[in-house]
């Protein structure tokens, strides 16, 4: 069976082009993928607290808007945050601190990780939300990263990743030593082509694609290029 696929470089041009050549905002398209998680969590179930785990790119800000919508929808949600706030940018940077108003708890494990803090917290969840490395990531996840991975995997919690599974390499579906097991993943704009190759099949679960609103000629064309 074929899949329409992104790979880590289409994957980079959907977002540029969508904005540098059709106009469209990258907080709007970070809007739109958070929210579509939230509202795929929704539809799968929620029992329970959802702990949102993310580290310092723009899969964090997805996370962030999916922790915002979640409370708005009236579920309890937190997020513990792999980074200094300080150090995010761009419109991960203003999802933070939207949300940081809000009264959502996010705990910041930038230099103070505490893994029996966390096992703690995990063990509590109905949900784990992935929102720690995105397509861009290669190779093994550094510490503390490998560990938080580790702990999230143990816990009995469902769990949804958020474009792919932390530490799956989405190109050619490679896992690293420490990546994240996700019983369904959430990407975005189209499937990547690791997700159907090598360690992917076993580690994204089921796969939803989530439309962001990226024009349908943009996704056809990157797709005829690549």
């Amino acid at each position: 069976m074929k899949h329409h696929t992104l790979n880590r470089h289409a994957s980079r041009e959907v977002d540029r082009r969508a904005i540098e050549s059709y106009g469209m905002s990258g907080i709007v398209l970070m809007e739109n993928a958070g929210r579509g998680v939230a509202d795929r969590l929704v539809e799968l179930g929620v029992d329970g607290p959802v702990c949102i785990v993310c580290g310092k790119g723009d899969n964090a800000g997805d996370g962030f808007v999916v922790a915002r919508h979640l409370d708005n929808h009236g579920y309890c949600a937190s997020v513990v945050l792999f980074a200094d706030p300080a150090l995010l940018s761009g419109d991960a940077a203003t999802n933070y601190t939207i949300l940081r108003h809000t009264g959502v708890p996010i705990r910041v494990c930038a230099d103070d990780f505490e893994p029996s803090s966390l096992r703690d917290t995990l063990s509590h969840a109905d949900w784990i939300v992935d929102a720690l490395l995105g397509t861009g990531a290669r190779g093994e996840p550094r510490p503390p990263l490998d560990e938080a991975i580790s702990l999230m995997n143990e816990a009995e919690a469902r769990k949804l990743a958020v474009d792919l599974p932390s530490g799956l390499d989405c190109d050619t579906g490679t896992a690293a030593s420490c990546t994240f097991l996700a019983d369904h993943t959430c990407t975005f704009v189209a499937s990547k082509p690791g997700f159907y190759q090598a360690d992917g099949p076993r580690l994204t679960g089921q796969i939803q694609v989530i439309d962001i609103g990226i024009p349908r000629r943009l996704v056809a064309d990157l797709m005829a290029d690549g």
